[in-house]
């Protein structure tokens, strides 16, 4: 079903083309140096897996992406070479629900230590609109049971089938609970750097925390609480956040909305004074721009972090949401 995107194919085999290109240096070299024979081998599978592997791996690991910068996670299709890289890895960090050609490949590769991200923390189901007053006592009330049923490698149907909603890293709490599960599982996989894994973690979560608090001030008063999207990727950030996201088109950034969808945001957008359509670095901002022409509404870009590339709006995790508030706060009105 997958109609996600409509990435030329050359886009696509160009971006294999380089990813072959990257792995195959890397592999070279280690064979032939063992350059990086003393670190712990991390493959991740997108951004903000790697986000978390070299931030708390540090020094000790060495780590490859499967996803190169500029590709959609989502359209990954993975080359037997990237597929046997997999297999070599000592320790592979993904998120279970998002890219189906990796978890197909993870689940064949024999490696030990592999970490689904979406097994730390608590998945929600999200639609179109998310609200976020009722989230306290909701997560509290499953959160024990969740994480039994994610440790038992759960049977949601993650992604834009109408499972689980994957996009956990864009909530810095649920990231925050992620990273000190990898951080954990990199001291049991690789014992003789625990300490370090372990400070690592503890400096990572320290700012996950005041990014927390960040947004948490900075979003309290606001003229509006409700934000339009065309990527409907910020259920838990609404939700952590007291927020309602309206998207467009559900989970698929590049699906058309229909008619009465588009006359629907406009009554939306009037009713609850929204001022802004925002669309991602890493799809089109078409359908963002039709939207707001015929409802007289700006655009704006709230990153979905999917991917770093020199479009987006800062270097790292961190950076990039930074400036996601500062969008958010000048598209709600921030007092």
């Amino acid at each position: 079903m997958n109609v996600r995107r409509l990435i030329p194919t050359t886009a696509v085999a160009g971006a294999v083309v380089l990813g072959l290109t990257a792995l195959s240096a890397c592999s070279t070299s280690d064979a032939a140096d063992g350059g990086n024979g003393d670190k712990l081998k991390v493959t991740a599978s997108f951004y903000p897996m790697q986000f978390l592997a070299e931030r708390i791996g540090g020094e000790h690991v060495a780590v490859t992406s499967l996803t190169k910068p500029g590709v959609e996670p989502h359209d990954l299709e993975l080359t037997p070479r990237q597929i046997g890289s997999i297999s070599e890895s000592d320790y592979v960090l993904y998120l279970k629900g998002i890219q189906p050609a990796v978890d197909d490949a993870i689940k064949q590769s024999g490696v030990k230590n592999t970490v689904d991200a979406a097994t730390l923390t608590t998945l929600e189901d999200h639609g179109s609109e998310v609200s976020g007053h009722d989230h306290g006592h909701e997560e509290e009330a499953h959160e024990e049971e969740a994480h039994e049923e994610h440790a038992e490698g759960d049977g949601h149907n993650h992604g834009e089938e109408g499972g689980a909603d994957p996009h956990i890293w864009l909530d810095p709490v649920k990231y925050a609970e992620v990273a000190k599960g990898v951080g954990k599982s990199l001291e049991k996989a690789d014992p003789d750097h625990a300490a370090d894994y372990k400070k690592n973690t503890e400096a990572l979560v320290g700012e996950l925390d005041k990014l927390n608090t960040a947004y948490e001030t900075g979003l309290k008063n606001t003229a509006t609480k409700t934000f339009i999207t065309t990527h409907s990727a910020f259920g838990y950030l609404a939700e952590r956040y007291g927020l309602t996201q309206q998207g467009i088109a559900g989970i698929d950034p590049e699906a058309e909305p229909s008619p009465a969808r588009i006359q629907e945001i406009h009554t939306i957008a009037e009713k609850e004074k929204a001022t802004t359509v925002f669309f991602e670095t890493l799809a089109s901002d078409r359908t963002a721009k039709t939207l707001a022409k015929d409802t007289g509404l700006k655009t704006g870009v709230l990153d979905p972090l999917e991917g770093i590339t020199k479009k987006s709006q800062g270097a790292d995790y961190i950076e990039v949401m930074e400036s996601n508030l500062t969008a958010l706060q000048k598209a709600l009105g921030a007092k």
